[in-house]
């Protein structure tokens, strides 16, 4: 009989030790507990207390109440790319990241069965939709409008009737036909060649503009064109792989002539020292004046032979004799040295 007892009394032990077992839970900090009594969590169309059971440890009756755990972390789920067709009709290849969280644990378990993969539906079906309403450019350079538009979409469905909160909606990629890369490419070539273009030109506005009040200054000042040459033979002077032939303009030498006072300057310019500081300009149409001037004066000569002759170049007329001897002598080889001069023959 002892030995009975003591049997029983085990057995009442053990099966004490497994309904305590049984009735003690542990509630993580991240999830909330909803106990079913009976099958039941609302009573008379109102929640029934102890229904949702907070973090920690927490007892349930055995037999009569079983608990199931919701997590209330925030979870990321992604959405399969999607084809469709854009409303300027070119097909593309969507896919997305959906971040949510359950709010209300009851709705959550009792309004949805898995309400992961009723999600992951509802968000395949609304980027479809989304797909078809924008356009290509909308998908690729405002993907922020697009994010808002399906978090609302998804949101209207899921917060309401399931309590789950849609945090965020991202699209991750979007996949365009390779013939479309290609015009996309082209076109992006093409704008950046014009943008190129129309920089280069302006600069050379810009330059030519600059060069023309450069000229506009060196103009009023012949020197500066000079030293402005001799600078440039410098600068290319200085690459010592290179040979530079440079023709001496007649210029350089009359403006260091003029620099270092020596003859040169016109006549005009020796009886009025203003008047050699004279620009082209003027120069020039005092020139023309004075050969108008020279052409209207009548001529005092009467024939050609009224011409006085040159010193140097011209000889006075002599008899035929005086022509016609050194003429003679030339055909027979006689003077093979040079000819003389009237200043160098004596006297007769």
């Amino acid at each position: 009989m002892i030995a009975v007892a003591l049997v029983i009394l085990l057995v009442v032990v053990v099966g004490g030790l497994i309904v305590l077992a049984s009735s003690v839970r542990v509630v993580q900090q991240f999830e909330h507990g909803i106990v079913f009594r009976f099958g039941q969590v609302q009573r008379n169309g109102q929640m029934r207390p102890g229904a949702v059971r907070t973090p920690g440890l927490t007892v349930i009756v055995p037999i009569a109440e079983r608990m199931q755990k919701v997590s209330r972390q925030t979870i990321t789920m992604g959405v399969p790319g999607q084809d469709g067709i854009t409303q300027d009709n070119v097909s593309v290849r969507v896919d997305a990241v959906v971040y949510f969280r359950v709010i209300d644990p009851v709705k959550a378990i009792v309004n949805v069965h898995n309400y992961g993969y009723a999600i992951s539906q509802v968000a395949q079906t609304s980027l479809r939709s989304v797909i078809g309403q924008a356009d290509m450019q909308e998908l690729l350079g405002e993907r922020e409008k697009i994010n808002m538009r399906l978090r609302a979409i998804i949101d209207e469905i899921t917060e309401g009737p399931w309590g789950i909160l849609i945090e965020r909606v991202e699209i991750k990629d979007v996949s365009l036909p390779e013939g479309m890369k290609r015009s996309m490419a082209r076109q992006a070539e093409a704008e950046r060649e014009r943008r190129a273009r129309i920089i280069t030109a302006d600069g050379e506005f810009q330059a030519s503009k600059r060069l023309a009040a450069a000229a506009e200054i060196m103009s009023q000042d012949p020197a500066a064109l000079q030293l402005r040459l001799l600078q440039t033979v410098v600068e290319v002077s200085a690459e010592k792989n290179s040979t530079l032939v440079m023709p001496l303009p007649v210029e350089i030498l009359r403006f260091f002539e003029r620099a270092a006072g020596g003859p040169g300057r016109s006549g005009d310019g020796d009886t009025d020292g203003g008047e050699s500081r004279l620009d082209l300009g003027e120069r020039l149409a005092r020139a023309e004046a004075e050969l108008a001037k020279a052409a209207e004066r009548p001529s005092t000569l009467e024939s050609a032979e009224d011409v006085p002759p040159v010193i140097g170049l011209d000889e006075p007329k002599r008899g035929r004799s005086e022509v016609a001897a050194p003429q003679e002598e030339q055909r027979r080889g006689i003077g093979g040295g040079e000819r003389e001069t009237p200043e160098e023959r004596p006297p007769s």
